[in-house]
């Protein structure tokens, strides 16, 4: 973007042609709505919004003579506002809770975080009747309607990337008389504006998962399932599959997961650090001048960097976590989006099955459904047992080596459960067959009876996804059961190996086992 001087002031960043149509249609209402009218403009993460109504801002106070207030729900937001406004040569206000506020009739524009803007409100310390416009940022959190009782009279418009509320108990219609959607993503990407999400989904088991009174998921059940060892390896082999060597962020859902991931990740030797909502403003600097500045840097953290964070250099994004926010989902994935440089596309990896409950970054969602009836797409979104009910488990790449001589290492358990019952067999049968099937796995990619043995402990996450699949189908599964039956098979596994080992080499190979 360039910037453009009249007559030595500074006006200001040269809009793209979208964001000239945008401004042209949010003051049409300026000038056609009602006075008190609730307008929301939806534009993607990286589509410039501040850019947007910091345009608006210059225009309005300079076309209707009246004071414009912006809303923040984050320090930094606010000052990020205030440096922008100034760009555009608007005379600006920060209001927080140490301003002095004798001097605000020198200025045409505030910008305020909304709880310290209450309190400043509640104690009649700020002049707001000339104010004709309010503008909401990032307005899906809807902590702002506490104080649009203050302002019945002005214009408000709610900017964001998702016109989904944040409380499902307060959706966005009851708060904005109407959504104007601006630019879709895929029009931004084939315009050259966005760059271009490469998909990488990991399948994971996230039935252990809570959900919390705010709707997501639990930070304690989420550490629990993304602190072990095991998930903590599938992250490190799955950047090292898609993403090793590119400047990456990584999200996390709790403090403790971000500090193991960087643990793993130093101990394989990688360039990484830890950021999180407890680090002092100069560390959070320090961290980030290190990251814009190192290639492959690696950042892992939790929500600190979903918003109000733009560093474009960014190659990947991993999303060690589960959510069930639309919004939180297009927010961490929008931080690689930028275009820089020759960069057009970037990865994404997703260990949270997002991509499976949200759809691809990017798709054509209908938005006016969404925001006139949220519930009617919140009750469309897959549960987590669904989601997993639709997977084919995937041998990590380190493993699916050792198997390399067999042709079918897929075992269907419903359908083999489904034919098996219809035959009038069994249940248990469901169980023998797999068994036989793993052992012929085993064996085909063995030499003799104890490399066998060998791979049966390296199929052990294989093992217990069928197991689960299986105690689907027979509707028991108490946690204790399913344990003994993991066990159980383990042991029948071996035993079957040991026993049949040498016929049913010969009967794959053609020949009885080499003995040295």
């Amino acid at each position: 973007m360039s910037e453009s001087n009249t007559s030595q002031v500074k006006i200001g960043k040269e809009l793209y042609g979208y964001q000239k149509d945008a401004l042209q249609e949010i003051f049409n209402r300026f000038e056609t709505a009602p006075q008190d009218y609730h307008l929301l403009y939806q534009l993607p993460t990286g589509g410039g919004k501040t850019v947007i109504f910091s345009e608006i801002v210059r225009r309005y106070i300079e076309t209707f003579k009246k004071k414009v207030l912006v809303l923040t729900h984050r320090i930094e937001l606010s000052k990020q506002t205030s440096r922008m406004l100034d760009e555009f040569g608007v005379n600006n206000k920060i209001i927080n809770s140490t301003a002095q506020l004798d001097d605000q009739s020198d200025y045409y524009c505030f910008v305020a975080m909304v709880e310290t803007l209450k309190n400043r409100l509640i104690d009649d310390k700020l002049d707001i009747s000339d104010i004709g416009l309010v503008i909401v940022d990032e307005a899906h959190y809807n902590s702002f309607t506490k104080i649009f009782k203050f302002f019945d009279g002005a214009f408000v418009l709610g900017v964001t990337a998702t016109p989904l509320s944040s409380n499902i108990k307060l959706p966005m219609f009851e708060n904005y008389q109407e959504l104007f959607v601006g630019e879709p993503i895929h029009h931004l990407i084939e315009s050259g504006y966005l760059a271009q999400a490469n998909m990488y989904s990991y399948n994971v088991g996230l039935t252990s998962l809570e959900v919390g009174a705010n709707g997501d998921y639990t930070v304690k059940s989420s550490e629990d399932l993304y602190m072990n060892t095991d998930m903590l390896s599938k992250l490190v082999s799955a950047y090292e599959e898609t993403a090793k060597g590119k400047k990456t962020l990584i999200f996390n859902n709790g403090i403790n997961t971000s500090i193991q991931v960087f643990h793993a990740f130093k101990k394989a030797g990688y360039p990484i650090a830890h950021l999180d909502n407890t680090n002092t403003r100069k560390e959070r600097e320090l961290i980030l001048k290190w990251f814009h500045k190192t290639p492959n840097a690696i950042i892992t953290s939790v929500s600190i960097l979903t918003t109000g964070f733009d560093e474009p250099s960014i190659e990947a994004i991993i999303l060690n976590r589960a959510t069930k926010s639309l919004t939180l989902y297009y927010q961490m994935i929008g931080r690689g989006s930028r275009i820089f440089g020759e960069k057009n596309t970037f990865e994404v990896i997703d260990l949270g099955n997002n991509f499976h409950r949200f759809g691809p970054w990017g798709a054509d969602l209908d938005w006016q459904k969404m925001f006139r009836a949220p519930d009617y797409y919140l009750d469309a979104i897959l549960s987590d047992e669904e989601i997993e009910n639709t997977f084919r488990y995937e041998f990590p790449g380190d493993i699916k080596k050792e198997f390399e001589k067999s042709t079918d290492t897929y075992f269907d358990m419903k359908k083999v459960y489904i034919d098996t019952v219809k035959a009038g067999e069994s249940s248990k049968r469901v169980l023998e067959k797999s068994i036989v099937h793993h052992a012929k796995m085993c064996i085909e990619n063995s030499e003799d009876v104890f490399d066998a043995l060998i791979l049966v402990k390296l199929i052990g996450e294989e093992i217990d996804d069928r197991i689960n699949r299986y105690a689907k189908c027979i509707s028991k599964s108490t946690h204790n059961f399913v344990t003994w039956l993991k066990d159980d098979y383990r042991k029948k596994l071996n035993a079957y190996l040991r026993t049949n080992f040498d016929e049913d080499f010969e009967k794959i190979h053609g020949h009885p086992p080499i003995e040295e």
